[in-house]
C-alpha cells in the first residue's frame, strides 16, 4: 500500500500547530494577564508558574514554521508575502517577550522592573493579536495567480481578522487564567478564578460569532457546515463545544482545580479541528490544496524519517518537563 505522504505531512503539521498554541498559549496568557495582577510577589508567582516550561513550549512553533517550509514550500511561498507584517510582528513581539522574561529578574530599580512587566505584556498581547489576525487572514482566502501571490500588501487586514485577532487575546487569556488556578494558591488563584470567569464567557461569546462568520466567507465553507449530509458530520463539534463549556463553566462555580484548564484545552482543539473541517483539504484556501502544495514525495519521505525521531523525543522531553514541574508553584522559591 502507498502512503499518502502529504496527508501524513498534512496532519503532523496540523498536530504541531496545535500543540504551539495549546502550550504556548497558557504562558502568552500569563503575560496578556499581567495588567490585571498588581502585586510584584503575585507576578512573580505567575512568571514562576511557566518559567521552566515557557522556551520549550515554542518548540512547537519552530517545529510547524520548519515542516511547512520543508514539505509544504508552495505554500509556504504563497503564504509569506501574503502573512509578512502579522508574522513579522508575531516573531519581534515572541523575542521582545522573552527578552523581558530574563531581564525582568535581574531589574533592582522598580522603574526598571515595571519597565520589563509592561514589555512582557505588551509582546504577549502582541504576539497573539499577531497570530489570531494571520489565522483570520488565512481563512477568509489568499488570493493566487498561478503559483504565486496575487493580493495587496494589506489584504491580511480586515474586520474578520482583526475579530480573530481579538478572539485569540480573550482565548489566551482563558488559558492563562486557568493555568493559574492549577498552579498557585490564596489569593492569586482566588483572582484567577475572577479572570476565568470573564475570559470564558468572552471566549465562548467570540468563539460563536467567528464560527458564525465563517460559513459566509467562502461558499465551501457553508457547504461543510450545513449542506446535507455533511452536517451530519460537522454537527458533532459545536455540541462538543457545548459540552466543553458547559465543563468549564461548571468547574468554576465549584472551584474545581485542574478541570477547567482541561476544558479551556479543549475549546482551543475543537475550535482547531472547527477551522480543518471548514478548508480542508486546501492548505492555501481557496485554491491551493496539500497534494498541490507538497515537496516531492521523495523528499517528504526522508524528512518523515527524521521527524519519526525527533518528534517523539520533543514529546517525551515535553512530558517530562510538566511532570518534573507538576505541581502548585511556590511563592516564597522563585525558580530563576
Amino acid at each position: 500500500m502507498t502512503l499518502d505522504l502529504p496527508f501524513i505531512w498534512a496532519g503532523l503539521i496540523a498536530f504541531s500547530v496545535l500543540a504551539y498554541v495549546i502550550f504556548d498559549g497558557f504562558d502568552l496568557g500569563i503575560g496578556i494577564l499581567f495588567p490585571t495582577v498588581h502585586s510584584e510577589g503575585d507576578r512573580d508567582t505567575m512568571m514562576n508558574s511557566v518559567a521552566p516550561v515557557w522556551d520549550g513550549n515554542e518548540t512547537w512553533l519552530v517545529l510547524g514554521g520548519g515542516g511547512l517550509f520543508a514539505v509544504f514550500p508552495l505554500a509556504y511561498a504563497i503564504i509569506m508575502p501574503a502573512l509578512y507584517v502579522p508574522l513579522t510582528v508575531m516573531l519581534l513581539a515572541l523575542v521582545f517577550r522573552g527578552v523581558a522574561f530574563e531581564f525582568r529578574w535581574r531589574a533592582k530599580r522598580d522603574g526598571q522592573r515595571n519597565l520589563w512587566d509592561t514589555a512582557f505584556a505588551g509582546g504577549s498581547i502582541v504576539a497573539a493579536i499577531a497570530q489570531g489576525i494571520a489565522l483570520g487572514a488565512l481563512v477568509q482566502g489568499i488570493p493566487v495567480s498561478g503559483r504565486a501571490y496575487a493580493g495587496g500588501w494589506w489584504d491580511w487586514l480586515t474586520p474578520f481578522s482583526i475579530l480573530t485577532g481579538i478572539a485569540l487575546v480573550v482565548g489566551y487569556a482563558l488559558l492563562g487564567s486557568t493555568w493559574l488556578i492549577m498552579k498557585t494558591t490564596g489569593g492569586l488563584q482566588q483572582r484567577a478564578y475572577e479572570l476565568a470567569w470573564w475570559t470564558g464567557l468572552g471566549t465562548l461569546a467570540l468563539i460563536g460569532i467567528v464560527s458564525l462568520w465563517t460559513p459566509f466567507l467562502e461558499a465551501e465553507y457553508w457547504r461543510r457546515w450545513f449542506a446535507w449530509p455533511a452536517v451530519i458530520y460537522t454537527l458533532p463539534v459545536p455540541l462538543l463545544v457545548a459540552a466543553c463549556a458547559a465543563v468549564l463553566l461548571k468547574g468554576l462555580i465549584d472551584r474545581w482545580e485542574v478541570t477547567p484548564f482541561l476544558a479551556s484545552m479543549g475549546l482551543f482543539a475543537l475550535s482547531y479541528i472547527g477551522l480543518g473541517i471548514s478548508f480542508y483539504p486546501y492548505i492555501v484556501p481557496p485554491s491551493v490544496t496539500i497534494w498541490d502544495a507538497a515537496a516531492p514525495d521523495n523528499s517528504l519521505r526522508f524528512l518523515l524519517i527524521g521527524a519519526s525521531v525527533l518528534i517523539p523525543i520533543i514529546l517525551a522531553y515535553t512530558a517530562y518537563a510538566y511532570w518534573v514541574f507538576r505541581g502548585k508553584v511556590d511563592p516564597h522559591s522563585g525558580y530563576h
